[in-house]
């Protein structure tokens, strides 16, 4: 990124280059010329981004995601603001690339948790996952506030926010479903007053499971980032010492509650 900028990618300088070499196209050389200057501009553009969110990453560290400020990170970066916009137009499109990026992180922790554990047995495999996703988020503690912590005032998630954020979810719910076609699932029975249709995950991520496995799954789902959540931001402070044993034993206890054996 150095040495160069916003303003070098678009220069009127080579498009009207671009126009005199027009003739060239008769030998090929403009498609040659065009194809290079594109890649060029491509590389580029991945590479402004990705020192944008690096600077908005450290930032949020700083000052937490509520100050997060467009200006301040293009003056940290030596960018025009308005050169800045041209990647992201305004504070919180900044703020959905940040969010995309640790849902789709923690997913990917939890894939290779899942993919690590091997061939063993669902309870095994389970404790694995849930272990990746406290690794992960005791190593980026920021980003998982960014996601699982307090709202940011006055910014919506978008819907294109909702795949990345299932990601990790998806992992579990694929343990599940293997143990469901295999030996089973022994979960609790729906209480009579909870529709299943009141739980959308039974309908959007996991209609092939029982509506009781999957209401149980919800719930699971919320404890097992309580339990990160309590560790990371200080609540299990002079309460649990041995952190690992006790993490691994309550995440086996969720595992029993959605039914696993």
């Amino acid at each position: 990124m150095q040495g160069s900028s916003v303003h070098d990618i678009h220069s009127p300088k080579q498009e009207h280059c671009s126009r005199l070499c027009a003739p060239l196209c008769f030998r090929g050389t403009l498609v040659r010329m065009s194809s290079t200057a594109h890649g060029a501009r491509a590389r580029a553009r991945v590479e402004v981004t990705a020192a944008i969110k690096e600077e908005a990453r450290r930032q949020l560290a700083e000052d937490g995601a509520a100050k997060l400020s467009l200006r301040a990170v293009a003056r940290e970066l030596g960018m025009a603001s308005s050169a800045l916009y041209r990647y992201f137009p305004n504070r919180d499109d900044l703020l959905t690339a940040l969010i995309i990026d640790a849902y789709d992180s923690v997913g990917e922790a939890a894939e290779a948790a899942r993919d690590a554990a091997g061939g063993t047995g669902p309870v095994p495999r389970w404790t694995a996952v849930c272990e990746g996703v406290r690794r992960w988020a005791l190593g980026h503690p920021h980003e998982y506030a960014l996601i699982y912590g307090t709202p940011v005032p006055g910014y919506s998630a978008p819907r294109t926010t909702v795949p990345p954020a299932a990601r990790g979810a998806m992992v579990l719910i694929g343990i599940l479903r293997d143990a469901h076609r295999g030996p089973g699932l022994a979960g609790p029975a729906l209480p009579a007053e909870l529709r299943p249709e009141a739980v959308r995950m039974a309908a959007d991520l996991a209609p092939d499971l029982p509506p009781e496995v999957v209401v149980a799954m919800v719930a699971v789902w919320a404890q097992l980032f309580g339990l990160i959540g309590f560790e990371l931001f200080g609540q299990f402070n002079r309460v649990v010492e041995d952190r690992d044993t006790f993490f691994r034993h309550a995440v086996g206890h969720l595992a029993h509650t959605v039914g696993l054996r």
